[in-house]
């Protein structure tokens, strides 16, 4: 408990320098924004966990409560920013993020429509990956089967990703927050790179030790 009081305090404060940095007056756009940024910054943190531990030889277990935590507010931004950002571009119009008209029915194929689909997928996504994030979950699920679907934050990643850079090109996106977006990206990037790089070598080096 106390270390979600601490990360409720980052998330907040996260949120409200987002929203400072956001040119006024439009109050949704600014809270979607935010929201977006704070979500990036904590999903960045939570994947990174992993991979700095193997760095430090320090045990890396499947799930363990640290990563899971910052993963659980990264979720939880995430599905706020997505509820917000949904009325921010066409109030009242909430179909037309997704089709263009409905009858006859014509999808979205736009980069604005492309960016939207990408973040409905990882909105839907995040809500998967915050359903498992207990111990009961991982109980009644089994490790293997709990590992399974917890690799879909790797997807959810992918999806944010793109989803993100989607609409830094439709809303043209000012440079501080490209470098913030670029920064975050990268980070998760090397430090997820790295991982599966080492284990790859350790699983190779035990497949050679397991034919001596």
């Amino acid at each position: 408990m106390r270390r979600h009081v601490i990360l409720a305090g980052v998330a907040a404060a996260t949120v409200w320098l987002a929203y400072l940095a956001t040119p006024p007056p439009d109050v949704r756009h600014r809270i979607s924004l935010s929201t977006a940024y704070a979500a990036m910054l904590f999903l960045a943190v939570s994947l990174s966990i992993g991979p700095w531990n193997i760095l430090r030889r320090k045990p890396n277990p499947v799930s363990f409560d640290l990563r899971r935590d910052w993963g659980i507010w990264a979720g939880m931004l995430a599905i706020v920013h997505t509820a917000v950002g949904l009325t921010v571009h066409l109030r009242g119009r909430m179909w037309t993020y997704f089709f263009k008209r409905l009858h006859p029915l014509a999808i979205q194929n736009t980069t604005f429509g492309f960016a939207n689909y990408t973040g409905l997928v990882a909105a839907l996504l995040f809500l998967l990956l915050l359903a498992i994030s207990n111990d009961l979950s991982l109980r009644s699920l089994g490790m293997r089967r709990w590992k399974s679907l917890q690799r879909w934050t790797y997807v959810a990643f992918g999806l944010t990703l793109v989803h993100a850079i989607a609409f830094q090109i439709v809303e043209k996106r000012r440079l501080p927050w490209l470098i913030v977006f670029g920064i975050l990206s990268v980070t998760a990037l090397v430090f997820q790179t790295n991982e599966l790089v080492r284990t790859r070598r350790a699983a190779r080096a035990a497949r050679r030790m397991a034919h001596v």
